[in-house]
């Protein structure tokens, strides 16, 4: 082999490794991402346009009771029954307020800023730590809806669970209820299909749409959020 050749075959083979190498490091830059623990910050304060998502406290009992609680309009696609009275919503934010002091707890308050007090709610209903998978649920005060609120909370407590590890979102709602999907839609979820007689809410037994968002989708920029 002449020297050209020889200094070719170098270059090549420099090139190669040098392109092995970065891949290496890609593989093991995703592993590590991979392995990272939930960071488990909790409820903490987010902040929108229009909005306030807080924890709750004792002091929201009249307001949650008023603006959501008690509707069974609100209620109809849910599987908790209208409260009967102020003190059945003051006796629910007891325990909600103790679960707190978890890191994986988190359950908001949407406050909307120009009314200064919480017209319904959004939360981590279930979650599946193994795989960092978390479900959201929430609901709204009837004089609310159709405002576009609901989707702009949805859209301040995706990338917050995100940057606490998770890696897949997603939620589900009753078929006749659309306008949940659409909130879900608007928030980048994609539809994943429709599960036929899975789910139980105040309407009865229903066949259930299912949306979710991955955290390299949400990072992909994908989504329109």
């Amino acid at each position: 082999m002449n020297k050209l050749a020889r200094t070719l075959a170098w270059v090549a083979a420099g090139a190669l490794t040098g392109a092995g190498l970065a891949k290496l490091q890609k593989m093991r830059a995703k592993r590590q991402e991979e392995a990272r623990e939930l960071r488990f910050g909790g409820t903490r304060t987010l902040e929108t346009p229009r909005l306030i998502l807080r924890r709750f406290t004792l002091d929201d009992a009249a307001d949650m009771y008023e603006n959501w609680a008690r509707d069974p309009e609100v209620t109809r696609f849910l599987t908790w029954q209208p409260h009967e009275d102020e003190d059945a919503t003051y006796n629910l934010l007891e325990g909600w307020v103790d679960q707190y002091e978890k890191g994986n707890y988190y359950n908001w308050a949407i406050e909307l800023k120009e009314l200064g007090e919480p017209i319904g709610n959004i939360s981590v209903v279930a979650q599946n730590e193994k795989v960092r998978q978390a479900h959201i649920g929430y609901c709204l005060g009837r004089a609310w809806w159709h405002q576009g609120i609901m989707t702009e909370a949805l859209r301040a407590v995706i990338p917050y669970l995100f940057q606490e590890g998770y890696l897949r979102i997603d939620s589900r709602h009753n078929v006749d209820n659309p306008h949940s999907g659409g909130v879900m839609k608007k928030a980048g979820m994609r539809y994943e299909g429709t599960l036929r007689q899975n789910g139980w809410d105040n309407s009865g037994v229903h066949d259930e749409a299912l949306y979710a968002i991955l955290a390299e989708e949400y990072k992909g920029g994908e989504g329109g959020i």
